[in-house]
């Protein structure tokens, strides 16, 4: 049994939200009472956190590595060729019909970009965790200064109304 594309099984809270309209015509019904934000959940944009920009690129298959220069080739073959889609399928056939010793260049050209990738990606999370156990020693000492400045400020106050008092 086939169900039709994005439906899903009703739950019954929604049928519990939607109402009889009384001043239209019956059988027409209400839409569905929104739920509050603070219920709703976070989109995939929300969610998102920022993205460092020093962070280095991942690498590209051996595919991506191929197309890159099967997209030197097609755009003198073809010139007249605009739609980023036709190169994309031109590629995706020719990548099917290579045979493994003509595919091995690319995996071998892929393997080595992994391998760079692996030493940068490295590199830096290594500097992200010394910068970030830098930023909480930092943060400690800041902290635990501004506390001392102010109980030092609120035994001086202190002090000085003790002054005033006698």
């Amino acid at each position: 049994m086939k169900s039709a594309k994005g439906k899903g099984p009703t739950k019954k809270g929604t049928r519990e939200a939607l109402k009889p309209v009384d001043d239209r015509k019956l059988g027409k019904r209400k839409a569905a009472v929104k739920a509050d934000k603070s219920s709703k959940k976070l989109t995939k944009k929300e969610k998102a956190v920022k993205k460092d920009p020093n962070k280095p690129k991942r690498p590209p298959s051996a595919f991506f590595v191929f197309l890159e220069e099967f997209r030197k080739v097609y755009k003198q073959e073809h010139p007249n060729v605009k739609a980023v889609s036709a190169v994309g399928k031109a590629g995706g056939e020719k990548w099917k019909s290579l045979s493994d010793a003509e595919k091995a260049p690319f995996e071998a050209k892929a393997a080595k970009r992994k391998a760079d990738y692996e030493k940068q990606i490295s590199a830096y999370n290594k500097k992200q965790e010394s910068m970030a156990d830098d930023g909480e020693e930092e943060s400690d000492r800041s902290k635990s200064e501004v506390n001392d400045d102010e109980e030092d400020s609120e035994e001086e106050e202190e002090e000085d109304e003790e002054e005033e008092d006698d």
